[in-house]
């Protein structure tokens, strides 16, 4: 568990709701692959034939122009806990994807010193395992102590049954919403500290896509508290609003 303590709010007007929309895959350059993604590799869908039929469901409403309100939205006849399981093994993979964009260079120790999302807010790690009081750490320090703590999860059958049928554990609502505050405050990050190298990259449609379809999810099944959306509370609140 994470702490985050505020220190000012700020959101940039370039990283406003009005740069949301609907985009395709952006061009990113082969020279920023690092050790983020070889350590990370995608995680597969859980949930065994179900999963794969559930990721296809979430390709083709998307892949036809559909709504991305409509496509969060629980498939009629299908197991919540399964519909979400596989939506957060795709925002984490996604998530790794866009971090490994500014990670190298731009992400660096010396570049984000402490977690933070602009200068009001700053997160700190404790995971209650390894590390048991909240430590001040750098962004790519705590962005690698939290990928592989999403990844262990994710890897655990008994927390993300890989098994068509197998049950989930009861705590597993609760599991995913700590999963997606956390995976949020990365998103925080990425728009105060690197929105500007994430434009000159080209990645900012893919970004601001991927975020407003996290976004519309954790609303339509209440997975990050409305405090925990406080460092992006205009843009989020822009997203919410578009038409």
């Amino acid at each position: 568990m994470s702490n985050s303590s505020k220190k000012s709010s700020f959101l940039s007007t370039s990283s406003s709701a009005a740069a949301v929309q609907s985009a395709g895959n952006a061009t990113i350059g082969n020279n920023h692959q690092n050790n983020i993604q070889s350590t990370f590799r995608k995680k597969p869908i859980p949930v065994g034939q179900k999963g794969i039929e559930l990721q296809a469901h979430i390709n083709s409403t998307l892949g036809n122009n559909g709504s991305l309100r409509e496509a969060v939205k629980l498939p009629k006849g299908e197991d919540e806990l399964e519909w979400i399981a596989v939506n957060v093994v795709d925002f984490f993979n996604a998530l790794v994807f866009l971090y490994d964009v500014v990670n190298t260079e731009h992400c660096t120790e010396k570049t984000c010193p402490t977690m933070c999302a602009g200068p009001k807010f700053e997160y700190r790690w404790m995971d209650g395992e390894e590390i048991m009081k909240p430590m001040e750490c750098s962004a790519p320090v705590y962005c690698g102590y939290l990928f592989r703590w999403v990844e262990k999860q994710i890897d655990d059958e008994k927390i993300f049954p890989k098994k068509q049928g197998d049950a989930f554990p009861q705590d597993f609502k609760k599991r995913v919403k700590k999963i997606a505050t956390r995976l949020f405050r990365v998103y925080a990050h990425l728009y105060h500290s690197h929105f500007k190298i994430i434009c000159a990259l080209q990645a900012e449609k893919h970004l601001n896509t991927i975020f407003k379809h996290f976004v519309y999810f954790a609303v339509e099944f209440s997975l990050i508290s409305s405090e925990e959306m406080m460092p992006l509370r205009e843009l989020v609140d822009g997203v919410l609003q578009a038409p």
